[in-house]
C-alpha cells in the first residue's frame, strides 16, 4: 500500500515536472520572434496612447528603449504563450476532476480570459490616453509636459495587467454564487463594502494619484454589477 502511494506521489511529480519543462520551453522559443516584434509593437502602444495628445515621449539613456524592448518581448511573450501554458496546466488538473467540474473550469477559464483582454483592450485604448491627457492638461506657456518613455510604457503596462485582474469581478461574483459559497442575497447586501474594497485593491494597483484610482475602480464597480445581475437567478450549484 505505502509503495502504491509513493509511486502515484513519482509518477505526479514526474507529471508536474513534464508540464513545467514543456511551459518554459514554448517561453524560451517563442521570446525570440517577441523580441523582433517588439519595436513594432512598442511603436503601435506610443502612437495609440498619444495619439491626439500633443506631447512626445524622451529617452535619458543610450540603452533605456532597448531595455524597454526586451521588457515588451517578455510581457508579449507571455500573452502568447497563455493558451499554450493554460493547456498544459488543464491537462495535468484533469485527471483529478469529475466530470461538472470539469465542465466548470473549462468554463471559467475561456471566460476569464476574455475578461483579462477585455480589460487590457479597454485600458489601452480608453484609460491610457484619458491619462496622458490628464498630464498635458497642466502645462502652460511656462510648465511644458516632457515625458519619459519609461515611465510612460511602463506605467502602461501595470496598468493595463491591472485592468486585466480587475475585469475577473464579475466571474468572482458569478463563482462565489453559483458555488453557493455566498448567496445572491448576501452578496446584494453588502454592496457597500464591495465597493470600498474596490477602492482599496483599486489604489495598490494604481500610481498614487486619484484619477487612476477612480478609472479602474468605476469600472471594476460596474462589472461586479453586471456579474450580480446575471447570478440573480442562479441557485447554488445548480
Amino acid at each position: 500500500m505505502e509503495e502504491d502511494k509513493d509511486e502515484n506521489l513519482v509518477a505526479h511529480l514526474e507529471a508536474l515536472r513534464s508540464m513545467l519543462i514543456r511551459c518554459l520551453t514554448a517561453i524560451a522559443v517563442g521570446l525570440v520572434p517577441m523580441i523582433l516584434i517588439a519595436p513594432y509593437f512598442l511603436d503601435w502602444l506610443i502612437k495609440t496612447i498619444i495619439a491626439d495628445s500633443p506631447v512626445t515621449l524622451n529617452f535619458f539613456s543610450p540603452a533605456e528603449v532597448f531595455i524597454l524592448q526586451i521588457k515588451l518581448a517578455v510581457v508579449l511573450d507571455l500573452a502568447v504563450c497563455f493558451p499554450y501554458i493554460a493547456k498544459q496546466v488543464w491537462n495535468f488538473v484533469l485527471p483529478a476532476l469529475y466530470d461538472n467540474e470539469r465542465r466548470f473550469i473549462r468554463s471559467i477559464v475561456l471566460v476569464s480570459s476574455l475578461l483579462f483582454c477585455t480589460g487590457v483592450v479597454f485600458c489601452i485604448f480608453l484609460i491610457l490616453p484619458l491619462i496622458i491627457k490628464f498630464g498635458v492638461s497642466f502645462s502652460s506657456e511656462d510648465l511644458k509636459a516632457v515625458f519619459g518613455i519609461s515611465n510612460v510604457i511602463g506605467l502602461s503596462l501595470w496598468l493595463a495587467v491591472a485592468f486585466g485582474i480587475m475585469f475577473q469581478f464579475p466571474l468572482v461574483t458569478y463563482s462565489l454564487i453559483r458555488s453557493g459559497i455566498a448567496s445572491y442575497e448576501a452578496v446584494k447586501s453588502k454592496r457597500r463594502y464591495i465597493f470600498i474594497a474596490i477602492l482599496v485593491v483599486a489604489a495598490f494597483l494604481t500610481p498614487p494619484d486619484i484619477v487612476s484610482q477612480l478609472l479602474l475602480a468605476l469600472p471594476t464597480y460596474g462589472l461586479f454589477e453586471g456579474g450580480l445581475y446575471f447570478a440573480r437567478r442562479i441557485k447554488p450549484n445548480e
